[in-house]
């Protein structure tokens, strides 16, 4: 497991859910079962553990123990496959969204800069969209939207038109041709610059923001009264999403239609944390990866 993926903010993490050896608990991204692990430890006879995670690899890393349930699903289906399997209320649901070692340590999947390999990035192989596929068909449009929005990229609108005006004439459907395509374009820091590209990428070949959002709706409705919600963000529009809905309990828009009103909403949320959770100068000596983890926490009113 240790080799798969090292927890990030682990202790931080199940100090968070407050964990009652009889509860029922969530780990919205199993992975390396890291996590997972430490719950387990927690938890009596009578405890109960559902793990999800889409990534197939995942599923190598799920211990033998009767109190976990392990689910191969996105967990933007959390609500459903709890009710499939007899739960409509949990004491705890923990989510960590950062990529995973082993997804970075693996070439072929297309996750990082540094190997060679396929212009995938799919997490759920199950999907059919690639990360190749979005470069060929995507519109100047959405391709700058895109680098703009999930990568913070400088100069996205000058990427996008490179990308379309090019790729009549050349086709990128390795990480080393995508990265060699892009050197004309690169501005500041190279690494830097690549690595912005390729997460805007990877956020929507796997619709990461739309899946974190269902997954927060969602959990406001499973959660039983002062269950914990606690998630591990590692970009800030993530983190902002997540401060957002523990503070309003709720991502849609406001209904301002009346100003007259005096309701009083009530409160869903109560926000643990003021201020996210960091990695402690221990931990990043040990883990350079989790020097951009913030953890939220927030127990359900």
């Amino acid at each position: 497991m240790a080799l798969y993926h090292v927890p990030v903010l682990y202790q931080e993490s199940l100090n968070a859910l407050a964990i009652k050896p009889n509860g029922v608990y969530v780990d919205c991204t199993f992975g390396g079962g890291g996590h997972s692990k430490g719950i387990l430890e927690q938890l009596g006879a009578n405890g109960k553990l559902i793990a999800f995670d889409q990534d197939a690899d995942a599923q190598a890393n799920v211990p033998n123990d009767d109190r976990l349930l392990f689910v191969p699903q996105n967990f933007k289906h959390l609500q459903r496959f709890l009710r499939l399997h007899g739960y409509t209320k949990v004491d705890g649901i923990l989510a960590d969204l950062g990529v995973s070692s082993h997804q970075f340590d693996e070439g072929e999947r297309g996750f990082s800069i540094r190997f060679d390999g396929p212009l995938d990035m799919r997490m759920d192989q199950r999907e059919g969209l690639t990360a190749a596929d979005i470069i060929a068909t995507y519109t100047t449009q959405q391709l700058h939207k895109m680098f703009e929005q999930y990568g913070e990229v400088t100069n996205s609108k000058t990427l996008a038109n490179h990308i379309v005006q090019s790729r009549q004439a050349t086709s990128f459907n390795t990480i080393e041709s995508f990265k060699a395509f892009l050197q004309p374009v690169i501005k500041g820091n190279p690494n830097k610059y690549l690595a912005q590209v390729f997460q805007a990428l990877r956020i929507e070949v796997n619709d990461e923001l739309g899946a974190l959002r269902q997954m927060l709706e969602q959990a406001a409705q499973v959660l039983q009264p002062g269950g914990r919600l606690a998630v591990i963000t590692f970009h800030s529009l993530e983190d902002r999403m997540v401060k957002l809905f523990m503070k309003h309990g709720t991502l849609a828009p406001e209904d301002n239609s009346n100003p007259f009103s005096t309701e009083v909403k009530a409160k869903v949320f109560e926000v643990i944390t003021k201020k996210p959770i960091e990695a402690s100068a221990a931990e990043l000596k040990q883990n350079n990866r989790a020097r951009s983890a913030r953890l939220r926490i927030a127990a359900k009113q």
